[in-house]
């Protein structure tokens, strides 16, 4: 790549691209791992990933991570990492915008491959 191909990315106009739920896009990739967005409403379903471990930053809004014995209340500026295997479940509140960090080939439902929510050919933003 050249530096000339080099640019930023603002995630408040990517964000604004999006008008439906629990559907990640990708604004970015390196080294093997994708750089995601989404936003969050409502309640997700509970999943884990055998391989892949999952980083979760909110840049707008709140959203609650459910995990069997606690919940983790997120809120703008702050992240957590879910290892793998751990099971979770994303529950938001209130529209939350929420950038993920994870290897390629995560699929964002994890070891619930089929469900209606399984995405797979992910758009780029």
């Amino acid at each position: 790549m050249k530096s000339e191909e080099i640019e930023k990315v603002n995630l408040a106009d990517k964000f604004n691209l999006i008008k439906d739920h629990w559907n990640p896009r990708i604004v970015g990739e390196l080294n093997g791992q994708q750089v995601k967005i989404a936003k969050f409403l409502g309640p997700f379903e509970w999943h884990h990933h055998e391989h892949e471990d999952e980083f979760f930053l909110v840049v707008k809004g709140q959203f609650e991570l459910h995990l069997r014995d606690k919940v983790l209340t997120l809120n703008p500026g702050e992240f957590t990492i879910v290892p793998r295997g751990v099971e979770h479940k994303p529950v938001a509140n209130e529209e939350a915008e929420v950038l993920m960090f994870e290897p390629a080939s995560t699929v964002n439902t994890g070891n619930l491959q089929h469900s209606e929510r399984t995405r797979t050919n992910l758009e780029k933003l």
